[in-house]
């Protein structure tokens, strides 16, 4: 069957699932660690995201994890610790959100030259000044081309199954690479919503256990990590930065394809989520938790005899390049939301325009292609904000689209 945001569920009397419970993103994102048994978590709590880590800790004082719990007196801190203990063959946790995320920038990129298949959650939060603590996808996004796995949640349910997803596809042999999941910080880490908790035995069967392999770090295996190089090597690093990234694909399906078979059909597409698109004309696509508004409008103008639907794109590194393109193609016209700032880029367009309209580029029949940035600072972006980006949209298809493309939503006069 279906739920409401458009993802495929299983019975609750699946011997899969453990129980149903209320949470919130935060605390799903907690359940999600405690069924992949991390052993070293670092916390450095910084809201929206601090909730995993309050979170946590009373799951481990209830005895229900067995993990090293260290209180850093940074993020950089926080950061250098779970890549460390990633190192040395602990499966590893920890997080961020805005500035935060910021701080630790060097040993997230660090994370990513050594290989490390660590798992962090971004709250998503805007990056002060001023002291804003709303949603903005910048803090996350700034990883994007770092050689990071790079997911969306757009529920709390798929929050707490892509830390599970997550480890699977980072520390798979064939990709050994970082992994960031970002929530929407408010909208998705503090509302509540009914979930289903996998049971262990199940998620024992999804995700084996980490094994680093002769790259861990022991005094009986002494390897090098992190060595000066400069000239002589830093190239071929970086192609091998850019392989694994390549075959993070395959992997990602696979992952996606043992996990359907374990916990039931929930996502027809690893990639990305289609709704109500089969005859469509005009569709938004978008990342996180703007696909609630947008859903509920296309059903609203699908009541009206409108040809309208909704792409929520979940990964983003890697970019579903083939699959979006063989999506999107069908469609007469595309809007992309911008949850995201980047000034004096292409046309002045969002991130996630600049990528899509470059993987639709080699289409010999394009789409025509406008952008919204809008929900900037945690500002609302509503049913009636995303019925007026469809008509936006539509009219491109019917008049082509405008020379000026981007149209900020909700700005005040």
């Amino acid at each position: 069957m279906e739920d409401p945001l458009g993802v495929a569920t299983v019975a609750t009397a699946s011997p899969v699932w453990e129980r149903e419970e209320l949470l919130n993103g935060c605390q799903a994102v907690a359940q999600g660690v405690r069924l992949a048994d991390v052993d070293v978590i670092a916390a450095y709590p910084i809201r929206p995201y601090t909730e995993v880590m309050d979170a946590l800790s009373k799951i481990i004082a209830d005895g229900q994890l067995d993990a090293e719990y260290i209180i850093a007196d940074s993020e950089h801190s926080q950061f250098e610790i779970v890549k460390h203990a990633s190192s040395v063959g602990a499966r590893a946790f920890g997080g961020s959100s805005g500035t935060g995320w910021m701080f630790g920038f060097e040993a997230l990129v660090v994370a990513a030259t050594d290989r490390l298949p660590t798992l962090f959650i971004v709250g998503n939060r805007a990056l002060d000044d001023p002291g804003a603590f709303g949603v903005e996808h910048n803090d996350a996004m700034a990883l994007r081309d770092m050689g990071w796995l790079l997911c969306w949640a757009a529920t709390a349910q798929e929050a707490l199954e892509h830390v599970l997803i997550g480890y699977r596809i980072a520390e798979d042999k064939r990709v050994l690479m970082p992994m960031a999941l970002a929530m929407d910080g408010a909208f998705l880490t503090h509302s509540q919503h009914m979930l289903k908790v996998p049971a262990k035995e199940a998620v024992s069967r999804f995700l084996p256990a980490y094994d680093l392999g002769d790259r861990r770090l022991h005094p009986d295996n002494p390897v090098s990590i992190a060595p000066q190089v400069n000239e002589d090597w830093v190239m071929e690093l970086r192609r091998q930065n850019w392989e694994a990234a390549r075959r993070a694909k395959g992997v990602i399906a696979e992952a996606y394809e043992e996990f359907n078979t374990i916990f039931g059909e929930r996502y027809p597409s690893p990639y990305f989520d289609e709704f109500m698109t089969d005859d469509a004309e005009t569709v938004l696509l978008g990342l996180g938790a703007v696909c609630m508004p947008a859903r509920t409008a296309v059903r609203r103008l699908r009541e009206q005899g409108k040809k309208v639907g909704y792409i929520n794109l979940r990964w983003f590194r890697p970019f579903p390049t083939q699959e979006l393109r063989a999506s999107l193609g069908r469609f007469k016209s595309v809007g992309v939301i911008d949850r995201n700032f980047a000034h004096g880029s292409p046309d002045c367009g969002g991130i996630v325009f600049q990528d899509v309209r470059s993987c639709l580029y080699p289409l010999a029949k394009r789409p025509a292609m406008v952008d919204f940035i809008g929900g900037l600072g945690g500002r609302d972006l509503s049913i009636a904000d995303c019925i007026r980006m469809y008509d936006i949209t539509a009219k491109a298809a019917r008049d082509g689209a405008p020379e000026e493309c981007v149209t900020w939503i909700g700005l005040r006069e």
